[in-house]
């Protein structure tokens, strides 16, 4: 038998990270910060997928699973902190009035927290959305695209980048790389309330790579 599909996107996942960074396209430095999103992600997908949540499914043999879970999964979040890197460094972002740094790491702790507990003691989803308008009402984020600066709310950056994950989460399963219970039968549209958890993850991520790049000498932080 040969490489299944899981096995084949694997490879062509591990063959374009050693393509950026053998072109300079990637740091080893942000290599290192994928391979952490990678883990994130993949220890995710190992609970969600597990026989007591069952959140949704890989439902082909691979040779490349582990718990049941196909190791290129971890590479769709880790393609999520790649884009905010590279984002990052080819825009030349600067975030005006972003919060206090302990604050932003608290909310992203209980973002990806929710994640895992939501399934034991209720989702609240809502509520840490609300929490987070709030800790980046006046959070813009400045960037240069051409030839001059621009800016929008940080919070719609996070909203776009999240409903972006959301179509491509739709066309994934389409396709049937993975299913959501109510897609066993016949395929439907992926329920509208995981563009609100993409959302969330994209903030997490954010937090995490503010972190890691070491950009607080580029981040206002009032005092």
């Amino acid at each position: 038998m040969g490489l299944t599909r899981y096995d084949f996107l694997l490879v062509v996942a591990l063959v374009i990270q050693l393509w950026m960074v053998w072109t300079k396209l990637e740091t080893l430095d942000e290599l290192k910060a994928i391979c952490l999103f990678h883990i994130i992600g993949f220890g995710l997908e190992v609970f969600k997928t597990s026989a007591g949540i069952r959140a949704w499914a890989y439902p082909d043999f691979a040779y490349t699973k582990i718990f049941g879970v196909p190791l290129f999964s971890g590479f769709m979040y880790a393609a999520v902190g790649s884009y905010v890197i590279q984002a990052w460094r080819l825009f030349d972002l600067r975030i005006r009035h972003h919060p206090p740094y302990w604050m932003a790491t608290a909310i992203a702790i209980v973002i990806y927290a929710n994640f895992f507990t939501h399934h034991f003691i209720g989702d609240y989803r809502w509520y840490i959305a609300a929490c987070t308008l709030g800790l980046y009402a006046r959070a813009t984020v400045v960037y240069r695209p051409l030839d001059r600066d621009r800016n929008m709310p940080l919070l719609m950056s996070f909203i776009l980048i999240g409903f972006f994950i959301w179509l491509a989460e739709n066309i994934s399963t389409f396709f049937g790389i993975w299913k959501y219970p109510h897609q066993m039968g016949a395929w439907a549209v992926v329920h509208l309330g995981k563009w609100s958890s993409w959302s969330l993850l994209v903030i997490m991520t954010f937090t995490i790579v503010a972190h890691l790049k070491h950009v607080k000498e580029k981040v206002y932080v009032p005092a």
